[in-house]
């Protein structure tokens, strides 16, 4: 965008303004160096997604990740995924649900209250 290229000018040439502007003119702008970086966009791929088929779009959307072990950043990862796809695909219902399914030692566990059991 253009006017994003003449800020960023005007920040590189002249960083004491950006202080001045956030109320803070008293700290030296030789203390930073202005940059815009370029930030990589991670890959997110759903594990499956159960999308409504065009003739019933009031229909729920519904998110599917399977976990082989634990990851602490589990739902980060998941919302994060949910709401580029959300962004990228603009779905005409914004109804949806996300399961989870947990294998462990072979077992599918959905919650704590249903295992089903099976064997490669």
């Amino acid at each position: 965008m253009k006017t994003d290229t003449i800020f960023y000018e005007i920040f590189k040439e002249f960083p004491n303004i950006f202080f001045e502007l956030i109320g803070q003119p008293e700290i030296d702008p030789n203390t930073y160096q202005f940059q815009a970086p370029e930030i990589k966009q991670l890959a997110f791929r759903l594990d499956g997604l159960f999308c409504p088929r065009a003739e019933f779009p009031d229909q729920p959307l519904y998110f599917v990740e399977i976990q082989f072990y634990n990851d602490p950043r589990f739902y980060e990862r998941l919302f994060t995924s949910i709401f580029l796809y959300f962004s990228q695909y603009q779905p005409p219902n914004p109804d949806w649900y996300a399961f989870e399914f947990k294998i462990q030692n072979y077992q599918f566990k959905i919650k704590d209250n249903f295992i089903l059991n099976f064997a490669f």
